[in-house]
């Protein structure tokens, strides 16, 4: 049997986009540029729909997921013939969450996440908390969304990875601080776990708010496949489901694990 591959892309725009049609404008700019070459998979960064530090304003733009932003998405899908991911303010029934969601080639939902941990600051003053990952099939792989603070929680990588993750997508708002984050963080999340990481950050400046770009894209043996410097790009790399496998049978931590005496 063929080797599952997917062609994967992440798109690091700028935090100054302001508003939901400035960010589809730019993803239609960037995916009208890259021509017809065949790709499976774009991911976009953290609360892409409407902006990461635009505090009261998360709730004024937040959307359903069906909403008019998801539509133009679906549009976008189906133009390019590409899944994309993208983060968004969901506005639910009594509450508002940092959310994500893949809108596959067809147009429809096929994947959600609520994030699970909110950091330090503003996010817990807006939003409420996910309880679960969820996780999708796409193209033969097995794909699990974590949001930004998420990540950098181990457990949360080995919870998904033991659910069988083939990848793992994180939209981010990583500040331009916290560059440890997307430069030794990722790729050790990536390498512990043998799966595939796809890290979307914004670069320069919204609000008076700093980024730190450093989008990525990691192999299940913790080594670069493309990374992004401080500007907008796409950067893409194509994923071998073989990789995944490999990895963890040459490093077997998730079996290992369980010989250690505190672990049940």
């Amino acid at each position: 049997m063929a080797d599952a591959t997917l062609r994967v892309a992440v798109a690091q725009c700028t935090g100054a986009l302001d508003g939901a049609e400035a960010r589809l404008a730019w993803l239609s700019e960037i995916l009208h540029a890259r021509g017809d070459a065949p790709l499976d998979l774009i991911v976009l960064p953290e609360l892409f729909q409407c902006g990461y530090n635009i505090g009261g304003l998360l709730a004024a733009r937040a959307e359903a997921p069906d909403g008019p932003f998801a539509q133009a998405v679906a549009d976008l899908a189906k133009t390019h013939n590409t899944a994309i991911l993208y983060g968004y303010s969901e506005a639910g029934r009594d509450e508002l969450y940092n959310a994500a969601q893949c809108i596959d080639r067809t147009g429809q939902c096929i994947g959600q996440h609520r994030k699970l941990l909110l950091p330090p600051g503003f996010e817990g003053d807006h939003f409420t908390s996910g309880t679960g990952c969820e996780m999708f099939e796409l193209g033969g792989f097995t794909v699990a969304t974590l949001i930004c603070y998420d990540v950098e929680f181990p457990e949360n990588l080995r919870h998904v990875a033991l659910a069988g993750a083939d990848i793992v997508v994180v939209p981010t708002a990583l500040g331009a601080s916290w560059g440890v984050v997307s430069e030794k963080v990722v790729p050790t999340r990536a390498f512990e776990n043998g799966v595939y990481l796809c890290y979307a950050n914004y670069c320069g400046t919204e609000n008076g708010a700093a980024y730190f770009g450093g989008s990525c894209l990691i192999g299940p043996d913790g080594k670069d496949l493309a990374r992004a410097a401080q500007d907008p790009t796409l950067i893409e790399a194509t994923l071998a489901k073989s990789a995944v496998s490999a990895a963890q049978a040459r490093l077997p931590y998730h079996s290992d694990r369980l010989r250690l005496p505190w672990v049940n």
